[in-house]
């Protein structure tokens, strides 16, 4: 059991990091020539679109992560313990495709995230869960299944929504008290 949830979540480590990765970029302040809103400020009804927090920035290093992890994958697969792990046979995927479709989903899943918190007058980083711990999971789901021929059971994908929800969590706490992260949840 727990090496078939290991293998879930290894699966789906490219769009962990990658959504991990745009508060450690701003922090570190690395691109800021890319520090520009999504939105680019524009407003639906005197609501941001998405806000000015949501950065290119963002968009850029999620994306080169999100790459750079699964190439990371590829490398690891030709040891024992990672080719059993996986769900995919990495050295057959084309690997920059499936790294751009995981990373680009979950980004998607933050921005419609974040679009959908604006509407109800939430402000950046206030809470709204479940959704602010798992969009990205969901966009990932989402952009896999319409663009590539992975295909995981939808058992897989809530086991996956149900331990990202705790995960995420956990991992923004440690960011929180670490000073990574403004947000406890």
């Amino acid at each position: 059991m727990l090496s078939w949830i290991f293998s879930r979540l290894y699966f789906l480590l490219p769009a962990y990091i990658a959504n991990m990765t745009p508060p450690l970029a701003k922090k570190v302040g690395i691109l800021k020539f890319l520090d520009k809103p999504v939105d680019n400020n524009k407003k639906i009804n005197d609501i941001p679109i998405f806000g000015s927090h949501k950065t290119w920035r963002g968009v850029f290093v999620e994306i080169i992560n999100g790459i750079m992890v699964i190439y990371l994958q590829r490398y690891l697969y030709q040891f024992s313990f990672f080719e059993k792990a996986s769900l995919l046979n990495y050295q057959r995927e084309n690997i920059l495709l499936l790294g751009f479709l995981i990373s680009i989903g979950a980004i998607i899943g933050d921005l419609a995230s974040a679009f959908l918190k604006r509407r109800l007058k939430l402000k950046p980083g206030a809470r709204f869960m479940p959704l602010d711990q798992v969009n990205y999971v969901i966009g990932a789901f989402i952009f896999l299944s319409l663009f590539s021929e992975i295909n995981l059971k939808i058992f897989s994908w809530l086991v996956l929504l149900f331990l990202t929800f705790f995960l995420h969590i956990i991992i923004n706490l440690a960011g929180y008290y670490l000073g990574l992260h403004q947000a406890k949840w």
